[in-house]
């Protein structure tokens, strides 16, 4: 036995330092949600664009990866993707160890501080919003349960409610919690919006670094309860979540798109030194591509090539608002904003592009393009909060025409609508938005 594991361990060191003597186009460290299918993804079709060929995936131990390919004089290169979890990516960028981080959260301020050297990590030329996915709460598809609230789900994950009769008295049984472990960007991400930043995780709760591993345990387990990235809900049931004064919206791809969902989130990638390898900045662009973000699509994720479609709104809705959708299709995509102000965030600067690019197209040339804003409770008196509502949607108006497109209805509707709780950060943060219509 001590033979066979003396020969296995020599074997991946040998193999390792194989690769080690190879040339390097990329480091790729972070995130497992993305490390495990989009990163490689992304790569070998960025790869493919470059000319490479022969391109293999070679597993080296858990959630670490090489990618080989050759190119057009013969001679193989690298692209090593390391998938420990979003939190490695900013220690991988200090240490020097990777070229580009992998997150399926923002920066923290405490990471931002650590790479200060780099300048400011949440600027446009450094922080990459790469596609959207969303965080869904699932159980076995035998169990009865069909939607929870934000509240009662934080209830569960932390201990309070710890028996399904206390939430359904025909359901019994105790509850076993599921999650994702420490370093996950999706554990992370779930804290963030249910937990809250003091609650712990009930110390029963079975922990995982894999999401399929996750998902596929919880799909089994008649009394278990878990939460997962949308891609690897699998043979379990999604649960619809319910938020104070907002309907009950199920993990759909179009309201994950529009960010409209309550768990939903971006994928971002962190590139601060690119000029230390051309590499960075053409991996970059091309995962941010119309094709990069068809690969983001087939990899299960959500992608921000717009699209558009039929929404069913509230009949209490403004009035207004109501005429002016009628008929009309909604586009996946909503402009967000900081706090207070008419200033797009990362990914709005280039969804103004994407939209540009949308029209464009020949069986697009003739859609009418209509503008709604809104802004959340917390950043100005009511008053005020319908004059931000206008400043903003009137800016992305302004934005828009520059590029040849003219809006034929442009309106602000103040802190109404909302679509998802004002009692977080995230929350607010969906809440300041300007929607996309065509007709």
């Amino acid at each position: 036995m001590r033979s066979l594991f003396l020969i296995s361990f020599l074997s991946l060191f040998i193999n390792q330092l194989s690769y080690a003597n190879e040339t390097m186009l990329l480091r790729l460290h972070g995130s497992n949600t993305i490390g495990v299918k989009l990163g490689p993804e992304l790569v070998k079709s960025w790869l493919l664009s470059e000319g490479y060929k022969d391109i293999k995936s070679h597993q080296l131990k858990d959630e670490e990866r090489v990618i080989s390919a050759i190119n057009k004089f013969g001679d193989k290169k690298l692209v090593q993707i390391y998938s420990h979890g979003s939190s490695s990516a900013f220690t991988a960028l200090k240490k020097g160890a990777a070229d580009i981080g992998m997150s399926s959260r923002p920066i923290k301020g405490l990471e931002k501080n650590m790479l200060g050297n780099f300048g400011d990590m949440t600027r446009a030329a450094t922080e990459y919003v790469i596609g959207l996915d969303g965080v869904a709460v699932i159980v076995s598809k035998k169990n009865s349960i069909q939607q929870l609230t934000q509240k009662t789900i934080k209830k569960i994950f932390t201990g309070e409610i710890t028996h399904w009769k206390q939430i359904n008295k025909k359901y019994k049984g105790k509850i076993q919690v599921y999650a994702r472990n420490n370093k996950s960007g999706t554990y992370d991400t779930f804290k963030s919006l249910v937990l809250g930043s003091h609650l712990p995780l009930i110390k029963s709760a079975k922990r995982y670094v894999s999401n399929d591993k996750l998902s596929n345990d919880v799909a089994k387990d008649l009394l278990g309860i878990g939460f997962i990235g949308l891609p690897y809900i699998n043979d379990s049931k999604a649960l619809a979540i319910v938020e104070k004064g907002i309907a009950p919206k199920p993990p759909q791809s179009f309201d994950v798109a529009t960010e409209d969902y309550a768990l939903s989130r971006r994928l971002y990638m962190y590139a601060p030194n690119m000029e230390s390898n051309k590499n960075i900045q053409s991996f970059i662009e091309y995962s941010l591509s119309i094709i990069g973000q068809n690969v983001v699509e087939k990899s299960g994720f959500i992608s921000q090539n717009p699209h558009s479609q039929m929404v069913e709104l509230h009949p209490d809705f403004p009035k207004e608002y109501l005429d002016f959708t009628h008929k009309s299709e909604r586009l996946s995509m909503n402009f967000r904003f900081q706090k207070g102000t008419t200033s797009l965030d990362n990914k709005a600067m280039r969804d103004i592009k994407r939209l540009v690019d949308y029209i464009a197209k020949p069986e697009n040339k003739s859609k009418k393009v209509m503008l709604f804003g809104f802004s959340e409770s917390s950043e100005a008196m009511p008053v005020f909060a319908l004059d931000l509502s206008i400043y903003r949607v009137d800016w992305v108006s302004t934005l828009l025409s520059k590029n040849g497109i003219d809006s034929i209805r442009v309106r602000g509707y103040g802190d109404v609508i909302p679509v998802a709780s004002n009692e977080n950060s995230g929350g607010r943060h969906k809440n300041r938005r300007v929607e996309v219509w065509v007709q």
